[in-house]
């Protein structure tokens, strides 16, 4: 084996490698918000599931991708341990489609089905025929590396150090770690699978030898899934060793049935006599078929077995952390606005419960409670930091427009949210002040500032519910609440100053009554300005259609 035939065999992987990110690139574009809309309906239905992770492992051509997004979605809460249990086992399925793909050996004819992807792709004018071209584009590199990769391992037939070194692999233990090892380096099933086809191919190894590599290869890919967990809480660990736990289950009981019935591999080899790499895709697509109908009875204890044994709770509770934001939504751009709304949910969940609190410290003149909403304040500076970061982050990726615009309206609703939490502050500030100054407010103020206080609520719990399930439906009610807190403010105010005229009320108190009754008001201000967010996000997504409708008119005219 000289040099010049290593660069080739790595040239020949890194085009593979390279054709097979260009064509998930492509058909991630071209699918979409479908993808995530797909996976957000996976129900509980195990087969709903199964189809689902199989279809969508099949259109992005990588079981890899495919977890990392379910390692996002149970962080996110979008997805439950159980739906990701069958999602799994569908990706498990659908990976096997690319080596049943590079069995019909069309490498002869790689050279042209690049030339018909570059053609869209450099002179293509709509964007959905470029992605079309690129996942042309990449189904051409894919064959092109492949044909690398065969031609410079064939002069290795003959190489004794080699073919005595591969037939070591007839132990079914060695066999399975190398196949571990190799796939966990690669990180893809696929190009490792590949790898092997090739190898078999040109006679380098025979199908029985390559047979436990392949199972191997199917443990090594869970690397992926467990390196993207790393940065997510307990449930997407959980989600990410579910898949481990699976094909460690999957390939003991392949190992088995080959060992104890050697003529499982003869008959897989009937299947199609001659052609070692259709044996191969054989194999790979019968191993997990057969564990799909074998463990999906099963999965909900492969569930529990997986849950006892990560153990703890969700890290991701921690307050100053996020909880549905990390590094893996950018492997998968798709989830980018629906994570950051949630996230944005939470921290209005914070806002709205710390100025429930700050309302009850200063009523109550609880120091405690006063203490507590200025703690909490920190983690929501952070919140509005960290989520704003990322908002930047995310709009640098390549989003849909309707999905560009839902983040742009997110700053604002990311600084409205904080503007309440500054205004709970105030308020818990108040009641420090009332405790330690024993500052007098009249029974009349007390009362009518109960009253405002009740209705500011009302209005930002309504706002935020609003903006979490977008309900266009509810804008009037909200509205219209919101309207109620102006007048309140006015009407209240105009007593007041009775109130002082008559000397009823401490001047102190009296300044403080004023500065709360603004504090609420302007709650009030920016909730309503959440609500009508929505409303925002859904113009710009109108004008994202009617612009789309404009360019094809003009086309079309042209």
């Amino acid at each position: 084996m000289d040099i010049l035939t290593i660069f080739m065999f790595l040239g020949g992987l890194g085009l593979f490698l390279f054709g097979m990110q260009i064509m998930q690139e492509g058909l991630e574009k071209t699918a979409g918000d479908n993808l995530r809309t797909l996976l957000e309906k996976t129900t509980t239905n195990p087969l709903s599931g199964i189809c689902i992770g199989t279809g969508v492992t099949m259109l992005i051509q990588s079981s890899s991708a495919t977890t990392v997004m379910v390692v996002s979605f149970v962080s996110a809460g979008l997805m439950t341990l159980p739906q990701a249990m069958n999602v799994i086992i569908g990706a498990n399925i659908g990976t096997t489609i690319t080596a049943q793909i590079i069995a019909f050996k069309i490498d002869s004819v790689a050279p042209l089905i690049l030339f018909i992807g570059m053609l869209p792709v450099v002179f293509g004018k709509k964007k959905i025929m470029k992605n079309v071209g690129m996942i042309i584009l990449g189904f051409g590199i894919i064959f092109l590396g492949m044909r690398l990769m065969s031609e410079s391992v064939e002069p290795l037939r003959t190489n004794e150090v080699l073919t005595d070194f591969l037939v070591s692999f007839d132990n079914p233990v060695l066999a399975i770690l190398a196949g571990t090892i190799f796939t966990a380096v690669v990180q893809s099933s696929s190009a490792s699978i590949a790898i092997m086809q090739a190898f078999a191919s040109e006679g380098l190894i025979g199908f029985h030898a390559a047979a436990f590599i392949v199972i191997g290869m199917n443990l090594g890919t869970c690397i992926t899934g467990i390196l993207a967990s790393l940065s997510s809480g307990r449930n997407g660990k959980c989600a990410a060793f579910l898949n481990l736990f699976y094909n460690i289950i999957k390939i003991t009981l392949a190992t088995l049935v080959i060992v104890l019935l050697p003529v499982t591999l003869t008959w897989i080899e009937n299947l199609s006599p001659g052609n070692v790499a259709r044996q191969i895709a054989n194999l790979h697509m019968i191993m997990n078929i057969v564990a799909a109908l074998l463990l999906t009875p099963g999965s909900k204890l492969i569930v529990r077995i997986t849950e006892r044994l990560i153990g703890g709770k969700d890290e991701n509770a921690a307050l100053n952390q996020l909880m549905y934001l990390d590094r893996n939504v950018l492997q998968t751009p798709a989830l980018a606005a629906p994570l950051a709304r949630r996230e944005i949910c939470r921290m209005g969940d914070l806002v709205r419960s710390n100025l429930r609190l700050s309302m009850e410290a200063f009523f109550e003149l609880d120091a405690d409670k006063a203490k507590r909403v200025l703690e909490v304040e920190q983690t929501i500076n952070y919140l509005n930091h960290a989520i704003t970061g990322w908002l930047v982050e995310l709009r640098a990726l390549d989003v849909s427009q309707p999905d560009r615009e839902k983040l742009g309206m997110m700053f604002h609703v990311v600084n409205d949210i904080e503007r309440i939490g500054d205004h709970a502050e105030n308020i818990s500030e108040y009641a420090s002040i009332a405790i330690d100054r024993n500052s007098d407010i009249s029974e009349e103020g007390i009362a009518e500032l109960r009253e405002i206080s009740a209705k500011t609520l009302d209005v930002v719990e309504l706002s935020l519910d609003i903006y979490e399930h977008e309900s266009f439906d509810r804008l009037n009610i909200a509205s219209a609440e919101e309207e109620e807190v102006d007048e309140l403010q006015d009407t209240m105010i105009e007593n007041h100053v009775k109130r002082l005229m008559a000397g009823k009320c401490d001047p102190r108190g009296g300044i403080m009554f004023t500065d709360m009754v603004t504090d609420l008001e302007r709650c009030a201000d920016h909730a309503i300005n959440i609500a009508y967010s929505i409303e925002g996000e859904h113009k710009s997504f109108e004008n994202a259609l009617k612009a789309k409708q404009e360019r094809q008119d003009r086309e079309h005219n042209n």
